[in-house]
């Protein structure tokens, strides 16, 4: 009997590409709603400033979620 690992084909993604899925993703779809919003004309009042700081809350939401899930 030889102790030899068995090839595993259920390879789980590394800890900084599932934060980096989760951060992309998130901000994908907060930046298509701001777009959309942006467009209709209903958000036109928010600052750029504003729009930053939800990019930065998303960017954070995205490491908080990818560290969860890798836990």
């Amino acid at each position: 009997m030889s102790k030899h690992p068995q090839n595993n084909n259920n390879k789980q993604l590394g800890t900084t590409a599932t934060i980096f899925l989760y951060i992309f993703g998130f901000l994908l779809i907060i930046t298509a709603i701001i777009i959309v919003l942006r467009g209709a004309g209903l958000i036109d009042w928010l600052p750029d400033y504003a729009l930053w700081a939800i990019g930065l809350g998303v960017i954070g939401v995205g490491i908080i979620a990818g560290i969860r899930s890798v836990t």
